[in-house]
């Protein structure tokens, strides 16, 4: 059945434009997190390919926190009309993952172990943006500990996770025998 007869209209595209990878995987490897965050902000990195899939936006870094914005559209929603819990999840993750970026040295990767999602609120397109700040709780030297919270622009807090991140630091010289 062709969409013309389907009564469903023509459908609806969403295109997706990034650089490669390779260049800010490189760069990681040359600035703290922080400054390498700052970096993609400031345009002179070129943002990460989930945020162009996304819509996310990281719009301030600082010490320990991470801060991205998010405008729900149609291409987020669920079956249901609401913007899809794995959506507002990866939102989550990343900011609550760069918080704890901000505090590493260069070189050192990162990876969640674990991460639990509280969905507080629907959120549907056409609403409210979200904010969505991640914050870290401790960093240590194999483990890194984070929160986050979604909320619109209006306070309303929609969305709230916890987070445990593995930390993967380069290995050590070896000893000379």
């Amino acid at each position: 059945m062709s969409s013309a007869s389907n009564g469903w209209g023509s459908p609806r595209t969403r295109i997706v434009q990034w650089y490669d990878p390779a260049i800010a995987v490189a760069s990681a490897a040359t600035m703290s997190g922080r400054e390498f965050l700052q970096a993609i902000i400031d345009g002179h990195v070129p943002r990460p390919a989930f945020a162009a899939l996304t819509g996310a936006e990281l719009v301030c870094v600082d010490d320990g926190v991470a801060v991205f914005r998010f405008t729900p559209d149609e291409s987020t929603l669920n079956p249901l009309g609401i913007v899809h819990g794995g959506m507002l999840c990866t939102l989550l993750d990343s900011a609550a993952g760069c918080a704890v970026h901000t505090q590493l040295p260069a070189g050192v990767g990162m990876s969640s172990i674990e991460i639990k999602v509280s969905f507080l609120s629907a959120v549907v397109a056409g609403g409210d943006i979200l904010e969505v700040e991640g914050r870290s709780l401790r960093v240590g030297r194999q483990v890194a500990f984070a929160e986050a919270h979604a909320r619109t622009l209006e306070g309303k807090l929609v969305g709230h996770a916890t987070t445990s991140i593995a930390l993967m630091r380069p290995a050590a010289p070896a000893e000379p025998e």
